[in-house]
C-alpha cells in the first residue's frame, strides 16, 4: 500500500502545528504531542489509532473546545481561540431531547449559532423545509413529528447526522457516530453519510475505531500512535466515490485495512511503525 506525507497542495482548511494537550491539575498527562495535521477544504478525513491515544483530544482542539497546551490550531486560516460556529459534530450517542420532535431536535443548532438564531423566528418555515428536506435526504421523511424515543438507534443518528448538518457547517467533526449501532444499521448508514458528503462537501474528520468504516468513507486515513498521541502514518485511499458495500470486498479493500491493523497493534505495543510503500 502506499502513503503519503504530502500536505494538500492548497492552504490546508484544518492545520495543526506541533500540538500538544495535557490534563490533569498540574498537566502531567500528556493526551497528544507533536500533533500535525493538515486537511484540504471539503476533504474526509478518517483518524484510526489504539485506544486511549488521543483521538477525542484531537477533536476538542480542533473544534476549540479545549486550548492546546502547545502548538498552533487554525481553521480556515484562522486561529482557534474558542469555540467555533462553523462545526457540526456526532457522537457515538445521539443525545436526542426526548421531550422535542425529530423536527426540533434538528433545528436545534439554529437556536444557537449565528447569524441562524437572529434569524429562526422571522424564517422560521424555511428553515423548517430545509430541515425536512435533510430529513428526506437520510430517508426519515414523514418522521418530523415523532419524538426520538419513537425512533431506532439507527434512526436517531440519521437525526444526528441532519442537527449535524442544518446550520450549513463547514467542518463537520465525528466521534464514533455509528460506534453503538449493529454491523448492518451501521453499514447503511456509512452510505447515507457519503451521499450527505457528495451532496453538500463539508471538510470531514471522522475518528472511529472501524477500519473498514475509514476506509470506506475517507479520502485518507490518519494512524495515531498510542498515548501522547501524534501521527505515524497516513494512506490516500484509492476507490473511486461513489463506493458501495461491494467496494468491501475487493483485494485492495482488505488489504488496505489488514495494513491499519497492523499499524495500529505495533502502536499499542509501542512498536515504531514500518510502513509499506
Amino acid at each position: 500500500m502506499s502513503t503519503t506525507a504530502a500536505s494538500p497542495a492548497t492552504p490546508p482548511f484544518v492545520e495543526l502545528r506541533d500540538v500538544a494537550l495535557a490534563y490533569g491539575a498540574t498537566a502531567a498527562t500528556l493526551a497528544v504531542e507533536r500533533l500535525n495535521l493538515a486537511v484540504a477544504d471539503g476533504e474526509f478525513v478518517a483518524v484510526v489509532g489504539p485506544s486511549g491515544c488521543g483521538k477525542s483530544s484531537l477533536m476538542k482542539v480542533v473544534t476549540g473546545l479545549w486550548p492546546p497546551s502547545r502548538g498552533r490550531v487554525t481553521v480556515d486560516g484562522t486561529a482557534v481561540k474558542g469555540p467555533l460556529g462553523i462545526v457540526g459534530m456526532a457522537f457515538q450517542n445521539s443525545v436526542q431531547l426526548p421531550w422535542r420532535t425529530v423536527l426540533d431536535n434538528v433545528m436545534l443548532p439554529l437556536e444557537i449559532v449565528e447569524p441562524h438564531a437572529s434569524r429562526l423566528r422571522r424564517e422560521r418555515r424555511s428553515y423548517e423545509a430545509k430541515a425536512r428536506d435533510l430529513l428526506q435526504l437520510v430517508g426519515l421523511a414523514g418522521y418530523d413529528r415523532q419524538h426520538p424515543w419513537q425512533l431506532s438507534g439507527g434512526m436517531q443518528q440519521r437525526a444526528s447526522l441532519c442537527r449535524a448538518l442544518i446550520h450549513d457547517p463547514r467542518l463537520l467533526m465525528l466521534d464514533e457516530p455509528f460506534g453503538a449501532l449493529d454491523m448492518f444499521t451501521r453499514e447503511e448508514l456509512w452510505g447515507v453519510l457519503q451521499d450527505l458528503w457528495i451532496a453538500r462537501r463539508p471538510t470531514v474528520i471522522l475518528v472511529t475505531h472501524d477500519l473498514r468504516e475509514a476506509v470506506f468513507l475517507a479520502d485518507r486515513v490518519l494512524v495515531m500512535s498510542a498515548r501522547p498521541g501524534r501521527i505515524v502514518a497516513e494512506y490516500t485511499v484509492p476507490f473511486p466515490r461513489p463506493r458501495t458495500l461491494e467496494t468491501t470486498y475487493l483485494p485492495e479493500f482488505t488489504e488496505l485495512t489488514h495494513e491499519l491493523r497492523r499499524l495500529i497493534a505495533e502502536a499499542r505495543v509501542g512498536v515504531a511503525p514500518e510502513v509499506s510503500s
